[in-house]
């Protein structure tokens, strides 16, 4: 009965419209008053101690870090590079497209910041090359989610907290399935410039050194966070602080492209950011809490083995849940919420943590993509001022068939996930 009033209120919460901070919170308060299972005071407690947590520091310290980075002028040298690197091939610009954001993506850790700083660049270049409206804003929309699986993600964070997953495992696991994404999505441009006959660009070496030069700053950005956590220099928190630092130095003294203003507005929308994903963490943690007193997790461990004891199964059926969950609820407050009913499960599969937190993450990603949540058509659809169905069209259906394919490539070959972790260990 207890179960069903938690799930049931949450239900009925979310069809109402109310936050998913709020209704994850109110639903667990609202358990208690009917049920009595536990004293109303634990329950502020609790709140508290969710987010009384080393780890989860890094998350606000990320994204000022990347907000720094966005406003300093590292995307467009990024832009610059890429298009050095990559323009003179068919389709060239929506692949500079694609390898921008995997560049910003190690800079920022958020998709929709990564959509809305790329996309300001990209989307109208790819208009003046002749680019169709549709493809242009479906390949900033679906490459933008890159910065949830190139480390650093705040993602992965999240689920470092609810898991006890090693931060730094998760980040070095991301490289390879954020590359092969990267790769998929490439050749969808490539194969549209070749059947469009978009005008190629030639090579250039000079252009290619004078914006490497000119990137420098950028490119060390994520050099630093990630080999500092991997040779044991900081911890992922400590590097947070340091990228940090880095953002304002070279964007006020390097770059000279952030003013105090800047700086004070971007402080603001930071910490308001923060706030939101916090009270989310929070909240989940509430309603995590009550699913662990009524031994939600291992009812749910036992209905899964009930069904196959076959991991194959397991993870189809796992991939399944999540692709449907990721459309209706946001990334954050969806690894919070399944991650505590999901993870005790994964010793009877014999599943690795730091595997399954890169499944988590790349199926919930395709929830970005799709109705009726599908947060970066929204920052896409807001670039040019176009509805969001202009973002939903037959380009982004292939962009989510390459995603969906490599999730699986990811789910039944874990080697990809776990190479760099393994070496660095």
């Amino acid at each position: 009965m207890t179960a069903l009033i938690l799930f049931a209120s949450l239900v009925i919460l979310l069809c109402l419209g109310t936050p998913i901070a709020v209704s994850l919170a109110a639903s667990s308060i609202i358990t208690v008053l009917a049920t009595d299972v536990l004293p109303v005071i634990s329950m502020g407690q609790k709140f508290f101690t969710s987010i009384d947590s080393f780890t989860l520091m890094a998350i606000p310290f990320f994204m000022l870090a990347g907000a720094l980075m966005s406003s300093g002028g590292i995307s467009r040298r990024l832009v610059n590079l890429c298009k050095a690197l990559f323009g003179w091939l068919p389709g060239g610009m929506g692949v500079v497209t694609v390898f921008a954001c995997m560049f910003f993506g190690a800079v920022s850790g958020s998709p929709t910041a990564t959509a809305a700083a790329i996309g300001s660049i990209m989307v109208p270049a790819l208009l003046a090359e002749g680019y169709s409206m549709g493809f242009a804003l479906a390949t900033v929309a679906s490459a933008g989610v890159l910065g949830c699986i190139i480390p650093p993600s705040a993602v992965m964070i999240n689920y470092a907290s609810v898991s006890n997953a090693s931060v730094g495992a998760l980040f070095a696991g991301g490289i390879m399935p954020g590359v092969v994404m990267g790769i998929f999505q490439s050749a969808i441009c490539v194969h549209y410039g070749i059947k469009h006959k978009i005008p190629r660009t030639k090579f250039n070496l000079p252009q290619l050194g004078k914006a490497f030069v000119q990137s420098i700053g950028a490119l060390l950005m994520p050099i630093i966070i990630l080999g500092g956590i991997y040779t044991g220099i900081f911890t992922p928190t400590e590097s947070a602080a340091v990228a940090c630092v880095y953002g304002f130095i070279v964007g006020k003294f390097v770059y000279r492209e952030l003013s105090f203003k800047e700086i004070y507005n971007i402080g603001l929308s930071s910490s308001a950011s923060s706030g939101m994903i916090m009270f989310i963490v929070a909240a989940a943690g509430l309603f995590g809490f009550m699913m662990a007193t009524e031994s939600i997790p291992a009812t749910v461990a036992e209905f899964m083995l009930g069904i196959s004891n076959s991991k194959i199964v397991f993870l189809l059926l796992i991939n399944l849940l999540l692709l449907i969950v990721g459309c209706f609820l946001e990334t954050t407050a969806a690894v919070l919420i399944l991650g505590p009913i999901l993870v005790p499960i994964l010793p009877l599969y014999d599943i690795n943590l730091v595997h399954f937190g890169l499944i988590m993450v790349l199926n919930l990603t395709v929830g970005m993509l799709t109705p009726p949540l599908g947060v970066n058509l929204f920052v896409a659809s807001s670039i040019q001022k176009q509805p969001v169905e202009a973002v939903i069209n037959k380009h982004l259906a292939k962009y989510i068939i390459v995603m969906i394919i490599t999730t699986l490539i990811i789910t039944f070959v874990p080697e990809i996930v776990m190479v760099i972790p393994n070496l660095i260990a």
